[in-house]
């Protein structure tokens, strides 16, 4: 008899279990999804382009003083809301690169003669001049925050 005794339980649990998901399975349960949405709204569009349109003349005006040197397609909003910066110095002598060139690196969002000379290496990471590409440090970037800080903090 205790050969049999496994077996019986077994087969009332799985009874038990067929009969609990037939029961349940004859209620309907509602479920909703979130709303698809196809991206910003049309005034946040409106803002985003107008928000862009200032960090190309605020580059601009920082190319033009000289404090502004960038090696990404388009604006580099951190090296500008920074009050400027050197990517291309940067990347060259090996310290680190700010976060958004660091990002347009590995994305491949660079100007085609930096893009060039890139490669990678056996662990994938980024190379140039056959030297992994790393972000600045963290007492670099809590300077470059400082200084944004400072900056926005006198525009309010």
């Amino acid at each position: 008899m205790s050969k049999w005794r496994p077996m019986v339980f077994g087969c009332a649990m799985l009874t038990v279990g067929y009969l609990l998901g037939t029961v349940a399975g004859t209620t309907e349960l509602s479920v909703f999804a979130q709303k698809a949405t196809d991206g910003p709204s049309a005034d946040s569009e409106n803002k985003i382009r107008a928000a862009n349109r200032s960090l190309i003349e605020a580059m601009e005006s920082l190319r033009t003083e000289g404090r502004y040197e960038s090696i990404t397609n388009g604006p580099n909003a951190f090296l500008i809301l920074s009050g400027g910066g050197d990517a291309k110095d940067d990347l060259e002598s090996g310290r680190g690169v700010d976060p958004e060139t660091f990002a347009a690196l590995y994305s491949g969002q660079v100007i085609p003669e930096i893009q060039d000379q890139l490669d990678r290496d056996e662990l994938n990471r980024v190379t140039y001049n056959n030297e992994v590409v790393r972000m600045y440090s963290r007492s670099r970037l809590e300077r470059v925050f400082a200084e944004r800080t400072r900056i926005n903090e006198f525009a309010q």
